[in-house]
């Protein structure tokens, strides 16, 4: 039985006391939770719905909690029920009940830890989103990790989610980057205010190759020439190291095509009809005080040219019309003072900000060496990129590292650490236990063990204190999935996966599943078989959700 499952129950349970009592039933919520005590000695469950629900009711809690008990323990599945304190239930399952998840996750496979619990949500998720001048660098690296294993988690809620990269093909910094990449092909340094590093070298050398008469054209032909296939060439390597790290987009969004389509005038008009527009100093603004930002903002300046709002604004509106009704957007730490701005830009629309526009920021991730950050890119010069980061530890120790830790926190991640295979090594911890639960299920075949048909279960043999937890563990997926969605913080999956990682190591110790030598089969080694499976499934399915992969052999 799962916490859902079991929660559903004591609802239903106190429904009956209420109707038994002639008791308003419209003062039931409807949903309830429980929660795993942290004493084992206090059940397996406890919930807290009549403390919730007496003053409600007009019953005391303990009184009301007595006649939940009474309930409860009559239903299926329920070995007791004993009140605590001033109202709480605690909550002790039958084997049989409690066992039988062991087959339900095993049947449900990669569909475990699924819900409906966002279901109708249009969600538009946009992340990295670097302008095309370099690799992508070390903070990109962190949001590509988390934003991608976001997106799995808010699908895996029952969210409609489309992932976006914004960028900026034109614009100063792409005129630094083909100034750059001029300078290298005629073999002169850098401009003072240009990109530095091994890869201006290699584009730059490349957009010759695919341009042979570049440097013989004059220097504006020259530049464009520059500007055009060396952001090209740049872009597609961002896409490809992206691809070699698990992450693709649905959508790669140019700004260049707000401006063609004239969307940034459809944004103004937009405005103005809100009543939110005027006129000063020969430019045009957007009265974003009145929703609390620090100033009103210029969207087009007194010479016409429109500024880097105006394009914030037509891309939001651009978003809400393709039929997202949620706009994630996850930003670096230098983006705090974007906040205000981009709310008070969605009120001004119509929009609720809290509703409609999410932001969220991420703090600096630094890679570390001997206790001492590694400050320079062997390709990049002055900055750590993803290359870096998988070279020094691999794909799924990089996506792992960087999803279990809160975005908010600024995180150092250890080199040697990420690479030991040991338990300090958090990926290789949980990543053993995925080959370890496939490595049972190998050796039970080869000396003939399988599960049997599903009807030939016997739930109710995995009595053991170990299998309990392990149970109760493998119970808290889909919570954890939920929760880690509605928060949009993937870390809550990792931690959850080291805790379960713990628990079946523990039931490994103590609870033999394979027969030894001659010693017949038992429904006992069956029933284990079945929950060493729900082990490798659920480790699966989480590592998945984060991007990681489940190894077979280690």
């Amino acid at each position: 039985m799962t916490p859902a499952k079991l929660a559903s129950t004591v609802l239903s349970a106190a429904r009956a006391v209420f109707e038994t009592r002639g008791l308003d039933v419209s003062a039931l919520p409807e949903a309830t939770t429980v929660e795993r005590p942290r004493s084992p000695e206090h059940g397996d469950y406890a919930s807290t719905l009549a403390l919730q629900l007496g003053k409600k009711a007009g019953v005391a809690p303990r009184e009301l909690a007595a006649a939940l008990a009474e309930e409860l323990g009559a239903r299926p599945g329920i070995k007791s029920v004993e009140i605590a304190g001033p109202g709480f239930l605690n909550i002790r399952l039958d084997a049989a009940a409690a066992g039988v998840l062991a087959r339900d996750i095993v049947l449900a496979g990669p569909d475990y830890g699924h819900t409906d619990t966002l279901a109708g949500e249009r969600i538009n998720l946009e992340f990295v989103s670097a302008n095309p001048t370099g690799p992508v660098h070390i903070g990109g690296v962190r949001w590509a990790a988390v934003g991608d294993a976001l997106s799995r988690l808010l699908r895996a809620s029952g969210a409609t989610v489309g992932t976006e990269y914004y960028f900026n093909d034109a614009g100063s910094q792409i005129d630094r980057f083909a100034r750059s990449l001029y300078a290298s092909a005629k073999g002169e340094p850098a401009p003072e205010d240009g990109y530095g590093g091994a890869y201006i070298a290699e584009i730059a050398t490349a957009v010759v190759a695919e341009a042979p008469d570049v440097l013989k054209i004059g220097e504006p032909a020259a530049l464009e020439t520059f500007r055009r296939v060396g952001v090209e060439l740049m872009f597609a390597e961002i896409k490809q190291s992206l691809t070699e790290f698990g992450v693709e987009f649905d959508t790669y969004f140019n700004e260049k095509d707000l401006h063609d389509r004239g969307e940034l005038q459809e944004a103004l008009d937009r405005l103005r009809e809100q009543g939110h527009i005027f006129e000063a100093d020969g430019a045009t603004w957007l009265r974003t005080t009145e929703f609390g930002d620090d100033k009103d903002r210029v969207l087009r300046k007194s010479d016409g040219d429109w500024t880097y709002f105006a394009a914030d604004c037509a891309y939001y509106l651009d978003k809400r019309k393709r039929g997202f009704d949620r706009v994630v957007i996850m930003l670096g730490a230098d983006h705090h003072g974007y906040i205000g701005r981009m709310k008070a830009m969605a009120a001004c629309f119509g929009d609720d900000p809290a509703r409609n526009l999410e932001i969220l920021i991420g703090q600096l991730v630094n890679l570390v060496r001997d206790k001492q950050p590694v400050r320079m890119s062997k390709r990049a010069g002055t900055v750590i990129t993803l290359e870096d980061f998988v070279d020094a530890i691999g794909v799924d120790a990089t996506r792992y590292a960087l999803a279990r830790y809160s975005s908010d926190s600024t995180i150092d991640i250890d080199i040697e650490e990420w690479t030991r295979a040991t338990k300090e090594n958090k990926v290789y911890y949980v990543q053993y236990v995925a080959a370890r639960t496939a490595s049972v299920a190998r050796n039970a075949a080869e000396v003939g063990l399988t599960r049997g048909e599903p009807d030939a279960f016997h739930p109710e043999l995995l009595s053991h204190e170990k299998e309990n937890d392990l149970l109760k563990a493998l119970g808290e997926f889909p919570a954890v999935v939920t929760r880690s969605a509605e928060l949009r913080e993937p870390h809550h999956v990792a931690r959850y996966l080291e805790d379960l990682a713990s628990a079946y190591h523990k039931f490994y110790d103590n609870c033999r599943v394979l027969p030894q030598g001659d010693e017949p089969i038992t429904d006992l080694q069956r029933a284990r078989l079945w929950l060493n499976d729900a082990t490798r499934t659920v480790i699966a399915n989480g590592l998945g959700l984060l991007g990681v992969s489940a190894p077979e052999r280690m």
